[in-house]
Formats: structure tokens, C-alpha cells, sequence
């Protein structure tokens, strides 16, 4: 799993966020551009991980619930992205074994391909 998969999944489970944010995020998601200012990750980078990971089951997305909210605000709608019961039980799992993985390989968490590892 690439650094950049771990941090999607981190940015997504809350990890980091205070108890009410956390609950926010982990039952209404985030948008876009809010989670492309959380994990630090360029669109060209995010969406297509993004993409990915809903392909596996893991993150469904889906229009904001207010169709209106964005022409009365002058901003483009929200696309939101949260994780599915599959993704919210897998994530766990798959973040604390790439850490093994990865400390086991004699790399630090948070440098990813210094063992050689492909990129997802």
C-alpha cells in the first residue's frame, strides 16, 4: 500500500480529527477539495486513488444532500467521499500492516518506496 493510500485512509477514518470531527467525517465524509487540504494530495494524485479505492469497495462518494447550497453560496457543488462498512473494517488492518511492513523492511513509516514497493 502507497503513503499516499495511507493517508487517503487516515484522512478518511477521522485519525487526527477531535472526537465530534472525527464522528462528522467518518458519517457524512469529505469533499474534494477538503480532503485534497487534509492529506496534502494534488487531484491529479487523489481522485484517481480515490477512484480506486471505490472500485474496491472500500469509499463510495456521492453529491451533497442540498442541491441548492452551492449556488447560493457561489461555489461549485460538493462531491463527498467516505468510507463503506467494508472500507471503515478493512482500513485498520491494511494501515497497521503496511506500518509493519514497512518497519519490518527497515524504512520508516511515511517514506514509501525505499524498499522497492510499487505504488498503488
Amino acid at each position: 500500500m502507497t503513503e499516499h493510500t495511507q493517508t487517503v485512509l487516515r484522512a478518511l477514518l477521522g485519525q487526527g480529527a477531535d472526537g465530534e470531527r472525527r464522528s462528522a467525517i467518518l458519517n457524512k465524509g469529505l469533499y474534494g477539495l477538503e480532503l485534497s487540504k487534509t492529506t496534502d494530495l494534488p487531484n491529479g494524485t487523489l481522485f484517481p486513488l480515490l477512484e480506486r479505492l471505490r472500485q474496491a469497495g472500500w469509499v463510495e462518494r456521492k453529491w451533497e444532500e442540498d442541491p441548492t447550497a452551492a449556488e447560493r453560496e457561489g461555489r461549485p457543488r460538493r462531491r463527498f467521499f467516505r468510507l463503506t462498512d467494508k472500507g471503515a473494517e478493512a482500513a485498520p488492518l491494511a494501515l497497521a500492516a503496511a506500518t509493519a511492513t514497512g518497519l519490518a523492511a527497515g524504512r520508516s513509516a511515511g517514506r514509501p518506496g525505499l524498499a522497492g514497493g510499487a505504488h498503488a
